[in-house]
């Protein structure tokens, strides 16, 4: 949570003066309509983040239920879906080059579907996999400070090659190291999700087989 608010408090505050040249995204020139809906979708992203947080944070769940219903809709209709659907228009716009174009594009949609899918298991009260399911979503949602912090260690990484591999042109250098950092940092997250959902499940084979011996 602490790393989520440190995030938002460094990347929203630009785009609430509603300048276009604080963007930290350049909007692609002749395109009026980029930078409002990037603004949306930076606010809707900032949403999911915050409310996010609470959707994982286990005593918060246990002991407000109602607070975790209110927030779970919050991230879900004021965070996901407004946010995920933006970010496929500010995807297919990006600057970044055409690999970052897809990630983005794969990302936001499977921000969607994943958010969805933990949305309709929770209406169905199937809570241990809408759990699962949530706990996606969440990787998902701060992906994109994983992805700031890949970016920055791909960039020094890749710079003593600037003047090879790159033929002097930091632009393009620059769109490698966002390609890592879009590519590698939901994988990385959804990893280290599942791999903790399954750390968690309780281990049925072994107590089968415990029950099985002391027969």
């Amino acid at each position: 949570m602490t790393l989520a608010a440190a995030f938002l408090a460094f990347s929203v505050p630009p785009y609430l003066t509603f300048d276009p040249s604080l963007s930290r995204l350049k909007p692609p020139e002749g395109n009026d309509l980029y930078y409002p809906l990037l603004v949306a979708h930076v606010l809707f992203g900032a949403v999911a983040m915050v409310t996010a947080c609470f959707q994982i944070w286990p005593s918060f769940r246990a002991s407000h239920p109602r607070g975790h219903r209110i927030t779970g809709r919050i991230y879900v209709f004021a965070g996901v879906l407004p946010a995920g659907v933006l970010g496929l228009y500010i995807g297919w716009h990006t600057a970044g080059g055409p690999s970052v174009r897809v990630a983005n594009l794969v990302g936001s949609a499977l921000w969607l579907v994943v958010t969805v899918m933990a949305l309709r298991l929770a209406r169905r009260r199937r809570y241990d996999d809408h759990r699962r399911w949530m706990s996606r979503s969440f990787a998902l949602s701060m992906s994109i400070v994983l992805s700031r912090v890949v970016n920055t260690v791909a960039t020094i990484v890749l710079m003593p090659q600037l003047d090879t591999t790159f033929k002097g042109s930091l632009e393009l250098l620059q769109q490698s190291a966002a390609s890592i950092g879009v590519w590698l940092s939901p994988l990385l997250l959804l990893l280290f999700t599942d791999w903790m959902l399954e750390r968690r499940k309780p281990r049925r084979t072994s107590l089968s087989t415990t029950a099985g011996d002391s027969r």
